[in-house]
């Protein structure tokens, strides 16, 4: 995939790599959420070895995955950035398990006062990373001194139910155009929590490797215009929360 990709994305890909090594420890690495970029680089050989067809991965493959909130249809965010709104539609239909956790986290208030910490423009539009409450890129939602975590979740084009827990060579439903939410984790697939991302431009070569829960729908400019240490003001659920099941 790599060898595939634009000039560019390489370069932006090692960029970003060295700074998420250089900013947590390998323990914190393996056990906490981290950024789109933290496992790109290896994913090569991480996906041409893991990665399997919708047909061949049962969903009870990750133990406890029926416990998590689950968004059962639509639902909209609307998320206030620099006093600017961004509207988020969530896609439940596709990505019930990642869509829910975060409208589940939106309702507790979890993000409000988290800042974007890392975001990525050059040498090309990469993306836009928050929702970490440490602030570092080292932290995720934490349950009675645990870190809830959720699993790779993506839906294959052509299939009625995601994969979770493994990388997809199929095209899945929902990709990263430009305007696309997704979770942010480390390089175990199961290991995303609160982090997630923007992609502030077209990213087809993380297709099939995180997951994406929805798009930006209005305030695209705003998005666009985050920086580094931006926080996020509020977010509310300002349509479809009855969808929310299974929620703590």
């Amino acid at each position: 995939m790599l060898l595939k990709a634009p000039k560019y994305f390489l370069v932006t890909l090692l960029v970003v790599s060295a700074l998420m090594l250089n900013g947590c420890s390998g323990g914190e690495v393996a056990s906490t959420t981290t950024s789109p970029d933290a496992t790109v680089a290896e994913a090569d050989s991480d996906t041409t070895a893991q990665a399997t067809l919708a047909s061949e991965v049962k969903n009870e493959a990750v133990p406890g995955m029926n416990d998590l909130p689950r968004l059962e249809g639509k639902a909209t965010v609307v998320m206030t950035v620099n006093g600017s709104p961004i509207t988020i539609e969530l896609d439940g239909e596709n990505a019930p398990i990642s869509a829910g956790n975060f409208v589940e986290l939106v309702q507790k208030g979890v993000y409000d006062g988290l800042s974007f910490h890392r975001v990525v423009k050059d040498p090309q539009p990469f993306v836009a990373q928050g929702g970490d409450p440490k602030g570092n890129g080292t932290g995720g939602y934490v349950v009675n001194g645990k870190e809830r975590t959720v699993p790779l979740e993506i839906k294959p084009q052509g299939e009625e139910e995601p994969v979770y827990g493994q990388t997809i060579k199929k095209t899945p439903v929902l990709q990263h155009k430009a305007g696309a939410i997704a979770m942010a984790r480390s390089q175990s697939p199961n290991s995303a929590s609160s982090q997630f991302y923007f992609a502030l431009s077209d990213l087809a070569f993380l297709d099939g490797n995180y997951a994406v829960f929805g798009n930006v729908t209005e305030g695209m400019d705003v998005v666009n215009n985050i920086k580094q240490g931006d926080k996020i003001e509020n977010a509310k659920v300002t349509k479809g929360a009855e969808n929310l099941k299974n929620a703590e």
